[in-house]
């Protein structure tokens, strides 16, 4: 397994918070499967957070299929990104994803404000959309730090 970090400006040089989520690379007919936010123009690849007693593969199928209506069976863990902002630590774990089913979606209520769709898009469309990590750097270090590591994600990930 691969362990990269992303270091945000603002971190604080410790952490007393940790968050640990797990996300799907989700393939099929040579598209990718991610979250759209059309409210706010948000991409990102689908996945939450661990709950409690969860373990992490099955946290990742509850996470896509509430997300995306989308079922599936994981890999076992193929990449960890720990990122550090202010005072926490978030940990990403990536699986690569095959499709098994669907069912219903199951949004949050700002999952729906946020007007969260599911889109299949080209490995190329996808990388060009998160290369622009640095766009944000000034303006947004949520979604530069996001895009960053779902184009590391992708990148170490996807040929």
């Amino acid at each position: 397994m691969i362990v990269k970090e992303i270091v945000g400006k603002n971190y604080a040089g410790k952490w007393d918070r940790v968050r640990i989520g797990c996300r799907g690379i989700v393939m099929k007919d040579s598209r990718i499967l991610l979250s759209y936010e059309t409210a706010t123009d948000q991409w990102m690849i689908p996945g939450g957070g661990l709950k409690d007693g969860e373990d992490e593969r099955t946290c990742c199928v509850r996470e896509i299929a509430e997300e995306t209506g989308v079922l599936v069976e994981p890999s076992q863990c193929r990449l960890e990104i720990h990122e550090y902002y202010g005072n926490d630590q978030y940990v990403n774990k990536y699986f690569i994803c095959e499709v098994t089913g669907s069912t219903e979606r199951r949004l949050t209520r700002r999952e729906k404000e946020a007007g969260l769709e599911p889109r299949w898009l080209s490995v190329d469309e996808i990388k060009a959309i998160f290369a622009k990590h640095n766009t944000y750097i000034e303006t947004d270090e949520m979604r530069m730090g996001m895009y960053l590591r779902e184009y590391t994600a992708l990148c170490e990930l996807v040929n």
